[in-house]
């Protein structure tokens, strides 16, 4: 069953949301469902769509709040108030603030919170946040590398356990998928692997999902609907990365110390959004790294060096935000 093969009564009901009303209506029941964490069916199960949509709009709020405080701790006061005004013009209108179900906006608050207090030495409330975050999507896994980053070198051991437990709900769903299927007389192929994991087994077989698999004539338009944030944060990253590799942070707001780790986080996930996935879902992504909005204040601040992209960036991002949701309405990618 490919992406959007699936339909779904009700307007809210688009792309993923279909998959996640499903789950949430009689649990996981087909190999492909698996793809998706627990979290966003949770809360189509557990909330209604007005309850959604108030929580969303306290999520947008203090989503903000919180990418402020965090840039303040990382960056300065004015950069921080450019990258969350940045912010509020959103890549993907339609899963940040139009759809009801999807599970971005509490999956960048979770992260968000969880940077900030990693920022702050709050490792256990860090770690509970992270948590929090893996039960919605995969990618929360690597936010482990933000409590690593700051208290490996102190506490080794607590680093550890804290990787493991938000390593735990990625894990714990492939484990479900492994009591449900491969105790059969004929288990699917991945039950074989070494580490049998269904995950990765249903994102490559139904979705495609592989090195270079996105690499398509067909699949051009939704590329070249990722290259302007994955064009922000591949400058930005490398540009920082360069001046911490050579010792030669200059004295700029741009280059603390402390942003380390975002960049190493923003720049993985970068790779693998241009290498080895839907390169569109970039949009989705790359708001729960607050790295991407100080990169748009970078190159916005750079104008000699960006010419292009600091005088399109905000008109477009404003057409782009309404015309999203027009292509999310009409089942269109790139949702």
């Amino acid at each position: 069953m490919r992406r959007g093969a699936a339909s779904g009564g009700g307007v809210g009901q688009r792309w993923d949301v279909v998959h996640f009303a499903d789950i949430a209506a009689h649990g996981y029941r087909w190999e492909h469902e698996f793809a998706f964490l627990p979290g966003a069916p949770l809360v189509v199960k557990y909330l209604s769509p007005l309850s959604i949509n108030v929580l969303n709009g306290i999520l947008v709020w203090d989503t903000a709040r919180t990418l402020l405080s965090l840039s303040q701790e990382h960056i300065g006061i004015e950069v921080g108030r450019l990258g969350t005004a940045l912010s509020l013009v959103p890549l993907s209108a339609a899963t940040q603030h139009v759809a009801t179900g999807y599970a971005e906006p509490l999956f960048r608050w979770l992260s968000y919170r969880g940077m900030l207090c990693c920022a702050r030495r709050q490792w256990q409330r860090a770690t509970l946040y992270f948590v929090l975050a893996t039960v919605l999507r995969s990618n929360g896994v690597f936010l482990a590398g933000f409590v690593v980053w700051g208290s490996f070198r102190h506490n080794p051991v607590r680093a550890c356990v804290a990787s493991a437990a938000i390593a735990l709900p990625f894990l714990a769903h492939n484990y479900e998928a492994y009591r449900k299927f491969c105790p059969s007389s004929s288990p699917p192929a991945w039950c074989h692997n070494t580490l049998p994991l269904v995950y990765p087994y249903v994102q490559n077989v139904y979705w495609d999902v592989g090195l270079f698999n996105y690499w398509q004539l067909n699949q051009l338009p939704n590329l070249l609907i990722a290259l302007p944030p994955l064009y922000a944060l591949f400058v930005y990253a490398f540009r920082y990365l360069f001046h911490w590799l050579t010792f030669s942070l200059p004295p700029s707001p741009f280059f603390r110390p402390s942003i380390a780790p975002h960049a190493l986080h923003a720049l993985f996930m970068s790779l693998v959004l241009l290498f080895a996935s839907h390169s569109q879902i970039v949009l989705r992504l790359a708001p729960s790294m607050p790295f991407t909005y100080w990169a748009l204040a970078y190159i916005l601040a750079h104008p000699h060096r960006h010419p292009w992209a600091s005088t399109l960036w905000i008109p477009c991002a404003f057409v782009w935000s309404f015309l999203s949701v027009i292509l999310w309405v009409a089942f269109l990618p790139p949702a």
